[in-house]
């Protein structure tokens, strides 16, 4: 197992899941003002130190976090809504059921992070590290460019960690130049988002909406494609050499000029 910090935090926090959610009592809580002051107060230059506490249901919208370390902390029903959460460190977080609606987490390291459930509508996501679980996460118009959501490779032992948006709503999201090889959009809803020069080796869109979506130069090598909607896409230059293709619908209103790999009629 690698001996990277974030694996440890991993491990620590799968064991700690395995217990019973009263377990979120022996963690620091804080109120919302106590947040606020503790970051006000933080030493000029500095980046507050927020680790391990719990802030579940807490009013932060608006907040600035920027750089501010929250790995295993816990946001589980917080209003986040437009808060600033840039370059913060969200490792082993749990934010299930938060609302981040037009929060800015730009290249904030969100790894084994807990989304599910959330709102991350208008969000802007771009140049994230993000391996973690958004099942029926909203990421309606949310920006998701150059990031980095592929698969940890190095972690094998503890299970493949990939990011899970399953049964998410991503209408009109830009995933564009990013990383998610291997991620699983089984049953999400893609329609009319970007998802062009965007990495997606391995990934699975079974049963997703990608209708009028744009993948021009998209990377689906060996993607699972079973009953997945392209009605009126844009697979221009799109790769999807040893995909799996089983009930695909729209195919034939897509345009496929110099996509390589797609099931011939």
């Amino acid at each position: 197992m690698s001996k990277r910090p974030e694996a440890v935090l991993v491990l620590v926090t799968w064991l700690a899941m395995a217990q019973a959610h009263a377990q979120w009592d022996n963690y620091e809580r804080m109120t919302s003002e106590a947040l606020r002051g503790a970051i006000a107060h933080s030493p000029s230059g500095t980046r507050p130190d927020l680790t391990g506490k719990n802030l579940s249901g807490l009013d932060l919208a608006e907040v600035d976090f920027h750089g501010a370390n929250l790995s295993a902390s816990v946001l589980n029903g917080a209003k986040l809504t437009r808060a600033r959460l840039d370059r913060t460190n969200l490792t082993v977080s749990f934010l299930e059921g938060a609302d981040l609606t037009g929060a800015s987490l730009r290249n904030a390291m969100m790894f084994s992070v807990q989304l599910a459930g959330g709102t991350l509508r208008d969000a802007d996501l771009s140049g994230a590290r993000l391996v973690g679980d958004l099942r029926k996460a909203d990421l309606t118009h949310a920006t998701l460019t150059h990031m980095n959501a592929a698969a940890d490779m190095k972690n094998q032992s503890m299970g493949l960690m990939h990011t899970s948006m399953v049964n998410a709503k991503a209408p009109r999201a830009d995933f564009s130049n990013s990383d998610f090889s291997r991620a699983d959009f089984s049953f999400t809803d893609l329609t009319g988002a970007k998802l062009a020069a965007t990495k997606l080796v391995r990934s699975d869109f079974s049963g997703a909406n990608l209708s009028d979506a744009d993948l021009t130069g998209a990377d689906l090598r060996d993607s699972q494609l079973i009953d997945t909607d392209f009605s009126h896409a844009n697979l221009t230059n799109a790769d999807f050499t040893g995909a799996t293709f089983r009930g695909v619908r729209g195919l034939d209103t897509a345009t496929t000029a110099g996509a390589r790999g797609l099931p011939q009629n």
